[in-house]
């Protein structure tokens, strides 16, 4: 199952969008404005984006580009502007897709799963460490086969740690890199969320993966020999 957000401010478009992603077996979080739907994408990880131009607070396109500084998570934007310049750039801007209202839903249905497979291929090598896997490319952690739902500063966390298994982050250098934000001391910011990975990965596995370095900081533990692979 693959969580999806939808970013529309028309209630009743994104109510129709809504039935259908559940309908063909997916997860759905609704956003109705531009600053909502970033924050939303800020604080959870996603598999797909289904976006709006025309939005409350922020446009479409400035979303497109905001998240593409970032993030390579396929996008879908859902848009009534049919002119063909306007496809072509947004195209060029990052997103995948351009889908014009009104649209069947059938289609929509059709082009969704193209992306999500589409994004499952690319992203065959994952990055392994013991019992854990993780995927940059659509930000999934696996664990013993078992998918888990991180927020997106707990993926960030998890990604450093893993990617850098010799390296002890301080929790400053954690914080600015998770949060890309200026630490101001936020240590129990960090600390729930370094402890939120903690439970969310011991659902799976008694094996505890994050080590605390007391008076520096945090790193990924390591393995006995044999254990990587």
């Amino acid at each position: 199952m693959s969580k999806i957000l939808i970013i529309e401010d028309n209630n009743e478009i994104n109510g129709l969008l809504s039935e259908l992603i559940s309908n063909i077996g997916h997860q759905v979080v609704s956003a109705y404005s531009g600053p909502e739907g970033l924050r939303l994408f800020r604080e959870d990880s996603f598999s797909l984006i289904l976006l709006d131009l025309m939005l409350p607070g922020k446009s479409g396109e400035e979303i497109l580009v905001e998240m593409r500084s970032n993030s390579n998570i396929p996008i879908i934007v859902i848009s009534a502007k049919s002119d063909i310049d306007e496809k072509v750039k947004l195209l060029e801007s990052g997103a995948n897709d351009y889908i014009t209202k009104p649209f069947d839903t059938r289609e929509v249905a059709a082009r969704i799963e193209i992306q999500l497979r589409n994004s499952t291929y690319s992203n065959s090598a994952f990055v392994s460490y013991g019992e854990l896997k993780i995927s940059s490319i659509n930000r999934t952690v696996m664990v013993n086969d078992s998918e888990i739902v991180l927020t997106r500063h707990e993926f960030n966390i998890l990604e450093l740690l893993i990617k850098h298994p010799q390296k002890v982050y301080s929790k400053q250098e954690l914080y600015e890199q998770a949060w890309d934000e200026m630490y101001l001391g936020e240590d129990k910011t960090l600390n729930v969320h370094i402890s939120n990975i903690r439970k969310k990965i011991k659902e799976y596995t008694d094996t505890e993966y994050i080590e605390t370095v007391w008076g520096i900081g945090f790193r990924i533990k390591g393995l006995a020999v044999g254990g990587r692979r």
